[in-house]
């Protein structure tokens, strides 16, 4: 076909525009939760790799940083230790995998019946909604957990509300490509005004060198720490489905068939399981990148290569992984006081577009629960060390919504609709 017969060099500059315009959200989960942002970059380039060998290059997606790990990891890391954290990653991967053997074995059906709209939709508010507390206190300067002043107050908030700002402007009113980039957009204008306040730490920046190898970590697998992190792959795994049949609606082609969901829940698995194993954050697809796709109709597999290549290239520059690290919270806060709630806006969405009738008892009780566990931090078990087990708050709503839908009489069946285009998860 004619859109896969673009010249080298086309296919260069395409990829390298993909790749900016997942950057913003790509970066952004690493340096939330205080993993390498170079270790991020070399595992989405390898983990886009990968989805493409397990796929034969047939669908235009690029795979990165998936949002619904923030809070599990930056839980894992305090409880177990960032190697056992990895070490669920990988095995969070292996849930990708058998969903996709299971698919494989029995159709389509099998996932509509386990992760229906009344489950997915309030496992994804849970995850926004329970992340909102990360973002505003980023946004006054303080750590995630609020437990220490980073930035004075009134320069924090003086850095973040302009950086939201303008990723609100730029999303709402920007045109073409610059309206697929807010969060860059706003990270460009947080980060001048914090260099304008002399809360950027230049020091660490001028002492890096060049080139650098990633400050890859080697995965421990903990049982307790596994069992923490692989029930939250559920959402973003039915958020891949999705994100399948969106690029298949754009691009005009079933990837449902061919090359199948089977295999791209494979590729989204290696792709995590591979991150993992490096340390680095789980891999989703990315909806920003469908709609440069749909925007530039340029369908070709292959500039998602060039993505991944340029990605795995910038991850050995040493300077620019300082700079991204030298990014002060409250640039961060400030855009992820709209990203957070926009993840709540998708899964409301959600159930607004599957019409799941909340005026019934079966369906209410199942988000109420749902909601309640994974924003109240709801903890089953004793958790409180490595050697207990525990169940909390994303990880325990999405079991417990699943086995409510099973469980719970009434069961209604449903098809996959076309998702809207929204942040990643």
């Amino acid at each position: 076909m004619d859109e896969f017969k673009d010249p080298l060099w086309r296919q260069m500059v395409s990829g390298a525009q993909m790749l900016f315009v997942a950057f913003g959200a790509l970066i952004l989960m690493p340096l939330i939760t205080g993993l390498d942002p170079n270790v991020a970059l070399f595992t989405a380039g390898l983990g886009t790799l990968l989805f493409q060998l397990v796929t034969g290059r047939q669908v235009p997606v690029f795979l990165a940083s998936s949002f619904a790990f923030i809070t599990p990891i930056i839980l894992a890391k305090g409880q177990f230790g960032l190697a056992a954290t990895m070490g669920g990653v990988v095995a969070a991967g292996f849930v990708y995998t058998f969903l996709g053997l299971m698919v494989k074995l029995k159709g389509t059906g099998f996932i509509d019946r386990l992760l229906p709209p009344v489950v997915i939709g309030p496992v994804v508010i849970s995850i926004g909604l329970a992340m909102a507390p990360i973002a505003a206190n980023m946004a006054m300067g303080k750590s995630g957990d609020g437990s220490a002043e980073l930035i004075a107050y009134d320069t924090a908030l003086l850095i973040s509300m302009p950086a939201l700002l303008t990723t609100l402007i730029v999303a709402v009113f920007g045109k073409g490509l610059f309206r697929l980039v807010p969060i860059i957009c706003g990270v460009l204008v947080g980060f001048a005004l914090a260099f304008w306040f002399g809360v950027v730490d230049t020091a660490k920046i001028a002492a890096a060198p060049w080139l650098e190898l990633p400050k890859f970590t080697a995965p421990e697998f903990n049982l307790q720490a596994i069992l923490f992190i692989v029930p939250v792959a559920l959402a973003p795994a039915i958020e891949h489905i999705g994100g399948v049949i969106a690029v298949g609606s754009v691009t005009g082609r079933n990837y449902l068939k061919q090359p199948g969901l089977h295999r791209t829940l494979l590729g989204d698995g290696l792709a995590t399981s591979a991150a993992g194993l490096f340390g680095g954050p789980p891999n989703t697809t990315y909806a920003e990148v469908t709609g440069a796709v749909m925007l530039t109709k340029n369908y070709n597999p292959k500039i998602m290569t060039w993505a991944a290549i340029f990605a795995i290239g910038l991850a050995f520059i040493g300077k620019f992984g300082a700079i991204l690290q030298s990014i002060p919270v409250p640039v961060m806060g400030g855009i992820l006081c709209l990203l957070f709630s926009s993840i709540a806006a998708v899964g409301m969405n959600t159930m607004i577009r599957h019409q799941v009738d909340l005026a019934e008892a079966r369906n209410l009780v199942i988000v109420s629960v749902t909601l309640v566990f994974g924003i109240g931090g709801m903890l089953i078990g004793t958790g409180a060390g490595q050697e207990d087990f525990g169940l909390k708050g994303i990880a325990l709503c999405a079991v417990v919504a699943i086995a409510l839908n099973l469980l719970l009489p009434g069961h209604q069946t449903w098809k996959h609709k076309v998702p809207d285009q929204a942040p990643d998860l």
